[in-house]
């Protein structure tokens, strides 16, 4: 059968945390009113060089290669393997949530062009806590500058999804762009949707698990300067595509 659902996830050497986000979305599938055959799962092999699409193909997800290292293309290249109706899209490093399925068909309605399911961060500490204050205070300043141009922004994350064919008409995730890729997508979409009288869906039923890894790595209040250290490009690549 022609699936709904292509839920698609850009990897690139994740066969540590891949199997753990493979299990929530068997979970997620089983629980699915419309049946597990509806929903296929594509795994954007990003260059790894360990074993992650081994361990996508043995759980049956399919696997496209991506070799331009950026995590857009990776997004885009799983798309073109896509064969669902609705196009999902999440990290390799997350977790999503058992009803993520019947969460997206329940508000993906005539009135909706896309959305995202929100998210949780997997580990609470002060620096994560206050780190997600602060981003969190950035947006309540930035959203009425959003409302101007985009009433209803619901610009959120988690699982991010869109029905294809309004993917395939705004050109997919930009490429150019080494990260917020995904706030971007949703932008697009919001400009596509609102000729339509279309907005996002900004779901919270079926939140997503967000890892915070990055803390582990750089430590828990490292996330406060790189605000200021996104105009690096060098600085960028070392941190979203650098280990």
């Amino acid at each position: 059968m022609t699936p709904r659902f292509s839920l698609v996830i850009p990897a690139y050497n994740e066969e540590q945390l891949l199997p753990r986000l493979l299990d929530s979305i068997d979970r997620a599938r089983d629980a699915y009113r419309g049946g597990p055959d509806a929903i296929e799962v594509i795994v954007a092999d990003n260059a790894s060089t360990d074993r992650t699409a081994d361990i996508a193909r043995a759980r049956g997800a399919r696997v496209a290669f991506v070799e331009k290292r950026a995590i857009a293309a990776a997004r885009n290249g799983g798309a073109r393997l896509a064969c669902g109706e609705i196009l999902c899209f999440t990290d390799a490093d997350s977790v999503i949530h058992p009803q993520t399925f019947n969460e997206i068909d329940r508000v993906l309605t005539d009135r909706i062009i896309g959305g995202a399911t929100g998210l949780r961060i997997d580990k609470r500490t002060a620096g994560r806590v206050l780190t997600f204050a602060m981003l969190i205070g950035l947006g309540a300043v930035l959203r009425p500058l959003l409302l101007r141009e985009f009433p209803r922004a619901n610009i959120d994350a988690g699982v991010v999804f869109m029905r294809r064919k309004d993917f395939e008409q705004i050109g997919g995730y930009r490429e150019q762009r080494l990260f917020a890729e995904d706030v971007q997508l949703l932008i697009d979409l919001r400009r596509l949707g609102r000729a339509r009288g279309q907005h996002l869906a900004r779901s919270n039923r079926a939140p997503a698990i967000f890892s915070t890894r990055k803390f582990d790595q750089h430590g828990e209040w490292h996330y406060f300067l790189v605000p200021f250290r996104m105009l690096s490009r060098d600085f960028v690549r070392r941190y979203w595509y650098e280990r």
